[in-house]
């Protein structure tokens, strides 16, 4: 990856010469578990030298309820410019965003800031435990950046879902569920108030996108995984410069035809829509995901295997 480059990925290798480069870029730690312990202990324990420490529940989404619904909405964009001007990220600058869960958290960041305009913005590809197995330092000490000028503008740069759009997709289209098998088939349910998945959903659990050694999968392996699960030729596909990082933003809510994703709460699923985009697709993000579709009694629910 070169200095100039947008992502949405960046090896160890390559982050590590930016980092001793004269224009360094900004490194986010988004470290989360569901259920604790808070991430900000293991941020302090050792992170990669220069990383901010940012919040999912309180600087990378709403409060629970709030906005289009769901365990973790979006967050307003004063409120993320502001988590972002904190952390030192200035508009021009490439933002690096890492966590130890799969790249999912940061790929949630990823999405939130394409979202909000900022193209400039990688995960580091096999996240943490990448980092320190290639034998690179973390540190305990926490920097104090200057002050960014981040810019959230309104939003609406990646392709956006709501209950009727995912409904339709998940018939029209193609809507993947990213949730673990056993959550999608409703045999177990440790957070939501149903147990099961959108009818017309398919199974395709974020777990796979992923290699034994935690990074991601090759683009041609990506592309042969989701034609498996029925993603056709065309779907959704990017064009040419917009798979380098130059696209046009996308539409604000996402049309019949095209390829979303969703998971429990909006999080997950943005490491599908990250896999997506390497496989050559823009994808479209539930952001309310099962913990929105859920909370209503009145909408329809599918388990077993099959989509329904």
């Amino acid at each position: 990856m070169t200095e100039s480059s947008t992502g949405p990925l960046i090896s160890v290798a390559d982050l590590a010469v930016l980092l001793g480069s004269a224009a360094p870029p900004a490194v986010l730690d988004v470290r989360w578990k569901l259920g604790g312990p808070p991430g900000a202990e293991a941020y302090l324990a050792g992170h990669l030298p220069g990383a901010v420490y940012v919040d999912l529940d309180d600087e990378l989404a709403g409060p629970p309820g709030s906005g289009a619904g769901g365990r973790h909405p979006l967050p307003e964009p004063a409120g993320f410019e502001a988590a972002m001007r904190a952390a030192g990220l200035r508009d021009d600058q490439l933002a690096v965003i890492y966590d130890d869960v799969g790249s999912t958290v940061a790929a949630r960041l990823w999405w939130l800031l394409r979202y909000f305009g900022h193209e400039r913005v990688a995960v580091l590809d096999g996240g943490l435990a990448a980092w320190t197995a290639a034998g690179q330092p973390v540190t305990g000490a926490v920097p104090r950046p200057a002050a960014g000028n981040f810019d959230a503008g309104r939003g609406g740069g990646m392709p956006v879902l709501d209950e009727a759009s995912a409904a339709r997709l998940a018939t029209s289209g193609l809507l993947l569920d990213a949730r673990a098998g056993e959550r999608y088939r409703g045999e177990v349910e440790p957070v939501d108030p149903a147990a099961g998945h959108i009818p017309g959903a398919i199974s395709a659990p974020a777990t796979g996108n992923l290699a034994a050694d935690g990074t991601f999968r090759p683009a041609a392996e990506l592309r042969d995984r989701f034609a498996g699960l029925g993603l056709r030729v065309g779907q959704g596909a990017l064009a040419a410069d917009s798979m380098a990082g130059d696209g046009a933003a996308g539409d604000a809510m996402a049309g019949d035809g095209m390829v979303g994703a969703y998971c429990g709460s909006g999080v997950t699923a943005a490491q599908e829509v990250l896999a997506l985009e390497l496989a050559g697709f823009r994808a479209a993000l539930y952001v309310g995901s099962w913990s929105a579709w859920s909370a209503d009694p009145a909408r329809p629910v599918a388990t077993g295997p099959d989509p329904g």
